[in-house]
């Protein structure tokens, strides 16, 4: 998986720690919803005569604020995100963007020509967000060797034969749409057509511009349908006729009926599917051609989310009006609009993405990250229109201190990334990689309970003579350390423990913060 490589923009956060000559235990305050502190460029080396435990060092820059959940990953971009509601778990798909450099290794403008991967995350507290790593989907090293790209991922789960089945869909290109499927959500996935789902063969879609952008449901009845397509053919811009929905067979890899024409207005791209109150809600992105007269028409414009309404799946749907503005109207970055509507725990959300990141970064190449708001549906079945922030969705659930966590599981990583966990046995299980001094973790939430923690164990590898140490602090990345961890390189994954010199009860932000690189961290507990 290609890291973001925060150094070329070459911004770094210093800040100052406390030097803690107190030996004696204090408890920490349970509030982690203080405002940010101011940090400092004072003081930025070590005290003579300092403990180690005190050490201080540059933190790496990171490019979220405390406590949002937008955008829903920042070590690396995720873009056209669908969500697939499994259990108690939300996980999310991506378009795994990544930067493109010219030949003076400078960041080109995103052509997406070079997409083979697609993203997992998947979150049960809409704060932390499991990274499941890059499913390589197409190319010479992909499970779908006929594929160029892999676009736009839709998801879904259906029961067959008593066994649980995903199905992971993909636009190749806007030539076609590919399946591939699972035992897990998370894969390990398989191509079972060796070729694509949808292509120009298929009735009714060889006038369709761009064969893409797939959405699928399946129905309370076991039923699933397949919706996709998009493009404005010159002259037909309010009605471009080129969204198509089919019904899917029941392995979910074939089709059972041949696809037919959704008359959305001024469609461009982006097809959507949800079900609410027994109706069915198409959604798309409008084309960048909208006439005043349709605008007055049908109330949206360029690049926006519109949507429809039917009693059927297959439609005919209704236009009803529109659900998300453009995202550039909320970071000042226009470009395409990508979105899915789902529903967990009897709330309706909404995924899509902005550019946000990379504009925090200093590029402005098109380069797109996730996010995630709230959707509220009248009780007329019309929706509102979402108000898109970074503050996101309010926490879920807490995080259990005393459970065993998974490393890659965290509200943000800065300068670190996910890694296979063996790369020989590919994508799935990942561990936190990419470490070098300065770098950490931010994981929101944390319950720690009444009963302080004594001390906290981590799970780590780093190859033999390699050394590294792991820094515990709590609320804000500069804050004094509360444990330190050293890591001793034996080529293999072993446990480290530490006690803590601090009394913590009650729900906090907690900050894993790396001295040294070259190793990984595979999990932590903290213990009473």
């Amino acid at each position: 998986m290609k890291k973001i490589v925060f150094l070329l923009i070459s911004f770094v956060l210093y800040t100052t720690l406390a030097a803690c000559g107190d030996t004696s235990v204090t408890t920490v305050s349970s509030s982690a919803t203080d405002s940010e502190e101011t940090v400092s460029k004072e003081n930025n080396t070590n005290i003579e005569g300092e403990s180690e435990m005190d050490r201080i060092f540059e933190l790496t820059k990171g490019y979220k604020t405390r406590g949002n959940t937008n955008p829903i990953m920042t070590q690396a971009f995720g873009a056209d995100p669908f969500a697939l509601v499994v259990g108690d778990e939300v996980y999310i798909y991506m378009t795994a963007d990544a930067f493109e450099y010219d030949s003076k290794g400078e960041i080109k403008e995103n052509s997406y020509s070079h997409i083979r991967t697609i993203h997992v995350v998947s979150t049960k507290d809409f704060k932390n967000f499991t990274d499941h790593g890059e499913i390589p989907v197409a190319g010479s090293n992909g499970l779908a060797k006929w594929a160029h790209n892999s676009w736009a991922p839709a998801a879904a789960m259906k029961n067959i034969n008593g066994q649980d089945k995903f199905f992971l869909y993909f636009a190749d290109n806007g030539g076609g749409i590919g399946v591939l499927e699972a035992d897990s959500p998370a894969g390990p996935f398989k191509d079972p057509l060796g070729k694509a789902l949808i292509s120009r063969d298929i009735p009714t879609c060889a006038s369709v511009l761009w064969l893409f952008d797939p959405a699928v449901l399946v129905d309370d009845d076991g039923s699933a349908y397949i919706y996709f397509g998009g493009g404005v053919p010159e002259g037909k811009e309010e009605f471009p006729g080129t969204a198509r929905v089919a019904k899917l067979g029941d392995d979910m890899i074939s089709l059972a009926s041949d696809p037919v024409v959704i008359d959305a207005p001024c469609l461009f791209e982006d097809s959507g599917i949800h079900k609410y109150m027994n109706k069915y809600y198409y959604s798309y992105c409008t084309n960048w051609t909208v006439s005043p007269e349709s605008t007055r028409k049908y109330g949206f414009t360029n690049g926006e989310i519109a949507y429809m309404v039917s009693d059927s799946p297959m439609g005919p749907f209704t236009f009803a009006g529109k659900i998300l503005e453009n995202p550039g109207t909320a970071c000042g970055l226009y470009g395409n609009n990508h979105h899915a509507v789902f529903e967990f725990k009897g709330q309706q959300y909404i995924v899509y993405h902005s550019r946000c990141l990379e504009k925090h970064m200093g590029v402005e190449k098109g380069y797109r990250a996730t996010f995630i708001n709230e959707v509220t549906t009248n009780p007329d079945g019309s929706i509102k229109l979402v108000r898109q922030s970074k503050e996101g969705i309010n926490q879920l659930i807490s995080k259990d201190a005393y459970a065993v966590n998974s490393s890659v599981c965290v509200s943000q990583m800065v300068g670190t990334n996910s890694v296979a966990l063996d790369p020989s046995l590919g994508y799935k299980d990942m561990v936190l990689g990419g470490i070098n001094t300065g770098d950490f973790t931010e994981t929101t939430g944390v319950d720690f309970s009444d009963v302080s923690a004594k001390s906290v164990t981590i799970t780590a590898k780093a190859d033999k003579g390699v050394k590294g140490s792991v820094y515990i602090r709590v609320d804000f990345p500069n804050k004094s350390n509360i444990c330190r961890i050293d890591i001793d390189g034996t080529g293999e994954y072993n446990s480290y423990t530490a006690d803590l010199r601090e009394e913590i009860t009650g729900v906090h932000f907690v900050y894993f913060v790396f001295d040294g690189e070259d190793f990984t961290v595979k999990d932590w507990q903290f213990n009473k």
